[in-house]
């Protein structure tokens, strides 16, 4: 072999080793350029809801914090599970993100043990966006002027209280919990009479609400931010919310939790997530920038101008969340005997 072609072949094996030694080196390289392009994230249900509103707030931070656009993809129906299984059917590369809740990642296992998704197992759980009461509200003609004054009611008059719920939502989660919890004896009492009332299905919760306000149903649970404007102009009346805590807007309203039913909670909640197998790099790179957006003034200012609370934050506390609503209506839901539309 001549000198001139000893060379060459050394250049050669020189460069096919520089090659494939930066060749594990792409995959990260992309994920530290990420995001080059715009990403979508998916809300399962249709645009102007609370869902929806929660969606496009991440979507303007996420936007700002990464100079890059994120979009949402409003893909309805089912009570949020037809858009939750098609983004999770998503390549895994950042640029398809789901906003997780508790009507498709909580209720609907307990609707369905054979979920055509996992929401402990298919998802990466990035962060939590917000939480908020639900309000048990009374229209003014009724006679009930606290919670306890209707519970008492409903225990000596079972079954002459109507109320209203749309299937599965997080209002009728919370009627079916009070139920379940308020048919239990008090402590002392040997023989009640349970806590039955008569629930008056509704398609949505838009025509449900304009018959409480006009006096054709009596009570339901509804969001407190939906609640808001009615309760000021004296034409609904709140008797309890479901959060552990008083809600700021309302720091006259009990919770559940404080009369007479410790830990009773039901929450209307939402989060951000990924899919499964998207690459950790991306991963720490939106619980870095959520963190910072959630814990921001203006964020919070917003959310808590209608009454939304900004739970803790991070990928850890998230995932347990989650998985303690699986646990908590699945049982709630076993317990009722509910079945899917």
């Amino acid at each position: 072999m001549t000198r001139r072609s000893t060379i060459t072949h050394a250049l050669r094996g020189a460069l096919a080793a520089g090659l494939f030694a930066a060749l594990p080196t792409w995959p990260a390289l992309a994920q530290d350029n990420w995001p080059s392009k715009p990403v979508k994230i998916v809300s399962p249900f249709p645009a102007g809801g609370t869902s929806d509103v929660m969606a496009r707030m991440v979507a303007e931070a996420l936007s700002k914090e990464f100079g890059q656009q994120f979009v949402v993809d409003n893909i309805g129906g089912a009570g949020g599970t037809i858009g939750t299984l098609r983004a999770v059917k998503m390549p895994a590369d950042g640029y398809t993100l789901i906003q997780t809740g508790v009507g498709q990642n909580a209720v609907a296992h307990g609707l369905d043990p054979k979920l055509a998704y996992d929401s402990m197992r298919d998802f990466v759980h990035i962060t939590q966006v917000h939480t908020g009461p639900n309000l048990l509200v009374v229209h003014p003609s009724t006679p009930f002027k606290t919670f306890a004054e209707l519970v008492d009611y409903v225990r000596k008059n079972p079954g002459k209280l109507n109320y209203g719920f749309t299937h599965a939502a997080s209002g009728h989660m919370a009627m079916e919990l009070l139920k379940q919890r308020a048919s239990e004896c008090p402590k002392g009492v040997k023989d009640c009479n349970g806590f039955f009332m008569v629930g008056i299905p509704y398609r949505g919760g838009g025509p449900m609400l304009q018959d409480l306000l006009g006096g054709q149903i009596p009570l339901m649970f509804i969001n407190q931010d939906v609640a808001l404007q009615h309760i000021k102009a004296g034409k609904l009346r709140a008797l309890a919310a479901t959060s552990l805590q008083r809600n700021p807007l309302y720091p006259d309203v009990p919770t559940i939790h404080e009369s007479g039913f410790p830990n009773f909670q039901a929450l209307s909640w939402s989060g951000l997530s990924a899919i499964k197998g998207t690459p950790q790099a991306i991963v720490d790179k939106l619980e870095a920038a959520m963190k910072k957006i959630m814990t921001s003034p203006e964020i919070r200012q917003r959310m808590e101008s209608v009454g939304f609370v900004i739970p803790p934050q991070g990928s850890g506390p998230y995932t347990q969340f989650v998985k303690s609503e699986i646990e908590l209506w699945t049982k709630v839901i076993k317990t009722a005997g509910i079945k899917p539309e």
